[in-house]
């Protein structure tokens, strides 16, 4: 059976995302290396190291920046990540100086908030909402 070791999200900025993700978001570098003009860029979450891996991919290509644009004109998330306590992340993000769509609101079962990430993306946070038995 396949599994996903990694994904990838376009970036406008690798230099900026990598700062982003890694001290802003909290996310481990996991590679960064030369490609050609840009880096292969990746982060890991800090508590799966050895997880599925998100590659900050270059939108130099003009349907990268194409598809990129277009999502984050339509508020449309390229990704979502889950938290444990997405009030306190919001908290602790705001308090960073990262722009929001909204605070966090609840709907189909998951807690939910979508932010900026600086490079092109908006960037859902979730947390399951426990349904009451």
């Amino acid at each position: 059976m396949p599994r996903i070791s990694f994904s990838s999200i376009f970036v406008s900025d690798q230099r900026r995302a990598k700062a982003f993700y890694t001290t802003i978001l909290g996310f481990q570098l996991a590679v960064d290396r030369p490609a050609g003009d840009d880096r292969w860029l990746a982060v890991v979450s800090d508590d799966d190291p050895s997880g599925t891996q998100l590659l900050l991919e270059p939108a130099d290509a003009a349907t990268g920046r194409s598809r990129q644009n277009a999502l984050f004109r339509q508020g449309i998330p390229a990704t979502s990540f889950e938290v444990d306590d997405i009030d306190y992340e919001y908290e602790r993000l705001v308090a960073e100086g990262v722009t929001f769509q909204s605070p966090p609101t609840d709907s189909g079962g998951v807690r939910s908030c979508i932010l900026d990430d600086t490079c092109g993306n908006w960037i859902r946070l979730t947390e399951p909402i426990e349904e009451d038995q």
